[in-house]
């Protein structure tokens, strides 16, 4: 009575839309279902709910994300048709230790399509001749009976599959984002533009302080044309003073 009260007080303190898995094991069932459980739980994707004295699934909440479900250890006999309708998504399913004798209680789970792992172990249905090979044939769908396929290749742990699946996640985001050059590449090329935008300004300030040196040039070339001018008609005028010096240095020399 204890456990019960303290399972069902953890369930009303929790944010039910907020939990994706809850364990309910050894908490004691009333009329087929565990007070506090219901569909308001509509993230759940993991439900353990191992020995709670469960004879019946009638009462189970629908739980549509639901995909492993535990139910060992209880007292259920059939009823498993309501699985397909409630929890559609199931892919593994834990009957063990249950009271499932025959195959036309298994044949109802034929609706849960995506089921890949069935577990019925210590139930009395084992004990039929051919139990495996007929259970193959009679649900397509699933990969693993009591831990192994039909190849006798045991199922991997639910840790292993999770690593493999978060393995898979890493390798698609590593796809997508590309490879690790391509950022730097673009880096360059960014900076590269950068470069040229800067190189174009230098050129445009380059230009214009060209033509002022152009014409800065043209300037000292014509004072330079000036000063030119200036110094040939002083050289011309010296030697005309020599030209006519030159006569009356002549004169002299012959009145000597």
């Amino acid at each position: 009575m204890e456990m019960k009260k303290r399972i069902t007080l953890e369930l009303r303190n929790r944010a039910p839309e907020k939990v994706t898995e809850l364990v309910l094991d050894n908490c004691r069932s009333s009329n087929g279902e565990i007070e506090g459980l219901n569909e308001s739980f509509k993230e759940l994707e993991f439900l353990s709910m191992a020995n709670v004295e469960l004879t019946s699934l009638a009462r189970l909440p629908t739980l549509s994300k639901l995909r492993k479900l535990e139910l060992s250890d209880n007292i259920i006999s059939g009823g498993l048709e309501v699985l397909a309708e409630k929890c559609p998504n199931l892919t593994y399913l834990n009957l063990s230790g249950n009271k499932i004798k025959d195959l036309s209680t298994v044949e109802a789970l034929q609706n849960l399509k995506n089921l890949k792992s069935l577990d019925l172990f210590n139930c009395e249905i084992t004990n039929l001749e051919d139990y495996r090979e007929s259970v193959f044939e009679l649900l397509h769908q699933i990969t693993y009976l009591d831990g192994f396929d039909q190849e006798d290749n045991e199922a991997p742990d639910s840790e292993e599959e999770e690593d493999e699946e978060g393995d898979e996640d890493d390798d698609e985001d590593e796809d997508e984002a590309g490879p690790p050059g391509e950022y730097e590449e673009d880096e360059d090329e960014d900076d590269g533009g950068s470069d040229l935008g800067e190189g174009e300004e230098e050129e445009e300030v380059g230009l214009s302080y060209l033509m002022k040196e152009e014409i800065q040039d043209e300037e000292d070339d014509d004072d330079y044309v000036e000063e030119r001018g200036d110094e040939e008609e002083e050289a011309e005028g010296v030697q005309g003073e020599k030209r006519k010096r030159d006569p009356e240095d002549e004169g002299e020399e012959e009145d000597d």
